[in-house]
């Protein structure tokens, strides 16, 4: 198995940005409306683009969460669909890649 030391480095560290980021969102979503029914609807439409950059970031993290399960059960770096290892260049420039540049 290949030392993926630095990439379970990068992916943590990513996961706890993105936990950040959500709680964040998370924080302003559940604040409550303003009295002025302009105001309200202001409001209402920033929080919708809120959840629409909440989804996204929850789907990141699943991924980070899956990409670090990948580590710790020895398949990380191995492609999902054909089974040949994945480059570390793919690796390093998308960490939480699950196929080779062939099957992607």
């Amino acid at each position: 198995m290949t030392d993926f030391a630095e990439f379970k480095t990068q992916l943590e560290a990513r996961l706890a940005d993105l936990l950040q980021r959500a709680e964040v969102i998370e924080d302003d979503l559940r604040g409550p409306l303003d009295a002025d029914f302009s105001e309200q609807a202001q409001d209402l439409a920033d929080d919708e683009a809120l959840e629409g950059v909440d989804d996204v970031l929850r789907e990141e993290i699943q991924q980070v969460r899956y990409a670090l399960a990948r580590i710790e059960n020895g398949t990380y770096g191995s492609c999902a669909k054909c089974g040949e290892p994945i480059p570390a260049e793919r690796l390093k420039a998308r960490p939480i890649a699950t196929r080779c540049i062939n099957c992607a």
